[in-house]
């Protein structure tokens, strides 16, 4: 069980530091305090079957909370940017019985827990412990129990086109291989220092740069928050050997490097990994040639508990444009009918391996779809070169990816129509410079309204992230022949009578 990556480093070693001036915890002290916080989290009632939802900030408090929960019953991370709505439907989404939050604040999540969700606060004392409080409990203590390594560790939700979120259930055993492939990939040690910068919500941050960096024993680096100012201080203070981000933060970074001049601390890096979003070529060799180590450009997905595929280490070729080789992970490209297509040929990205979910939760027709003799199709498409590495080249899927954020179209447009003046409403992906995408949508209005109080409403029901940041007022919204609405036709048809 996940548990057991504690079990990997030397107990004097530093497992988790919090940049900043925030607690540091070698692996003995974490495994002392997730075996507390896992006592008390059953002391309140809660054990195998249990789903824990936790909205809180990058830190010691939320590694913490995930190995704990994830020991005590399902952990389920949820962004902490959430309005309430969100909190409300994700925390029913997934049954959660508790909800770990900050001691202050998360008002709206506090709220979306009513009397139906436990909420506990999860804080740190005077000795840099985290400490786990609450008013109730979610009914009589209960024993410690192990979950075996086929139960569910954590459960995240993926963005679906068509459909609400669906939730992805990860076993112990799906999250260990995919953190063993990850070290194995970059040949981690006890000597590596990972600098996490992305959210511990998702599976970037959590598996590749953390609970790879466990299982190999070495140290996570957490700041708070990313912030470029205090970036490259923290690489010079802790000797991070790599860290792992989104384009989006490696241009915030390259924007304010000098050329010519390698920041102080970028001596210590080993490598550089990007994933999440596509890595443009020139953004690769700028950050070599700005920062002076390897960048080596990964593909990952919550449905696999991560990384599939990734350029390898030098000396061996990583290949610009291209996200590398499977990584202990078969990938094939299939047609429509399921069937595998040649070198050079593009089709579907599809993949097999045992750190791949067996499949969406209560969602059967997803499943069926999703699904192809043992493939699971992820609704990429892209080719496989001669020697293997895998070029994506677009999305079966019309998700927006807005810095590594998937974001489902489908509930903006749900946004935008509880407004009494929209009839219509389409969202899409318009390219952005900073994001790679950027949220838009075209509404046709019933009654009067402008631009920006259709995103003033968004706001109230939406995460920042998921808000459009513009709006096209139109009279009709472009169909097919056959009436159907294609999201990359609107955009299209939009940037045509906008940019003629």
């Amino acid at each position: 069980m996940i548990l057991d990556l504690l079990e990997h480093g030397n107990p004097s070693h530093v497992a988790v530091a919090v940049s900043g001036g925030g607690p540091v915890v070698t692996y003995d002290q974490l495994r002392q305090q997730v075996d507390a916080l896992a006592a008390r989290l059953n002391q309140l009632g809660l054990g195998r079957g249990d789903r824990i939802a936790m909205a809180l900030p990058n830190g010691l408090e939320m590694i913490a909370a995930f190995l704990a929960a994830s020991t005590v019953g399902t952990a389920a991370p949820l962004n902490p940017a959430y309005r309430l709505d969100e909190f409300r439907f994700y925390l029913e989404d997934t049954g959660a019985r508790a909800l770990i939050v900050p001691p202050t604040g998360s008002d709206e999540a506090r709220q979306a827990a009513g009397d139906q969700t436990l909420v506990i606060e999860a804080d740190l004392d005077s000795d840099g412990q985290v400490q786990f409080s609450s008013a109730g409990m979610v009914g009589p203590p209960r024993a410690r129990d192990y979950p075996n390594d086929d139960e569910t560790a954590l459960v995240l939700h993926t963005s679906g086109t068509t459909s609400r979120p669906k939730r992805v259930p990860l076993s112990h055993t799906n999250l260990m291989i995919s953190a063993r492939n990850v070290a194995d990939t970059y040949q981690l040690t006890a000597e590596d220092v990972a600098l996490c910068v992305m959210p511990l919500f998702h599976v970037h941050g959590l598996v590749a740069s953390t609970l790879a960096t466990l299982l190999t024993g070495g140290t996570v680096v957490v700041p708070p928050r990313f912030n470029p100012l205090s970036f490259w201080p923290a690489v010079r203070e802790h000797r991070a050997s790599w860290y792992s981000a989104v384009p989006t933060i490696h241009q915030v970074l390259l924007s304010r490097a000098k050329a010519g001049a390698r920041p102080a601390g970028a001596e210590h890096l080993r490598f550089i990994r990007s994933c999440s979003a596509a890595l443009p070529p020139q953004m690769m060799a700028d950050l070599e040639e700005r920062f002076g180590a390897p960048v080596l450009e990964a593909y990952g997905m919550t449905e696999a508990a991560h990384q599939m595929a990734s350029n390898p280490l030098p000396p061996a070729a990583r290949k610009p444009g291209s996200v590398g080789c499977g990584t202990a992970v078969s990938i094939a490209i299939l047609n429509e009918a399921g069937e595998l297509l040649p070198a050079g040929a593009v089709g579907e990205v599809s993949i097999k391996g045992p750190n791949v979910f067996s499949g969406y939760e209560s969602n059967a027709e997803a499943n069926a779809a999703s699904f192809s003799n043992g493939w699971f199709r992820t609704g990429d498409q892209g080719y496989l070169d001669g020697d293997g590495y895998l070029t994506l080249v677009g999305r079966i899927k019309e998700l927006i990816n807005r810095g590594g954020e998937k974001i489902s179209p489908r509930e903006i447009d749900e946004a935008l129509l509880a407004h009494p003046a929209v009839a219509e409403a389409v969202c899409f992906g318009v390219p952005d410079r900073v994001y790679g995408e950027e949220v838009a949508a075209a509404v046709v209005l019933r009654s009067e309204a402008t631009e920006a109080e259709l995103i003033a409403h968004c706001r109230a029901s939406l995460a920042d992230f998921k808000c459009p940041k513009v709006i096209y007022l139109v009279e009709a919204i472009p169909r097919t022949a056959t009436g159907k609405i294609q999201r990359r036709n609107v955009a299209a048809e939009i940037a045509k009578t906008r940019n003629p």
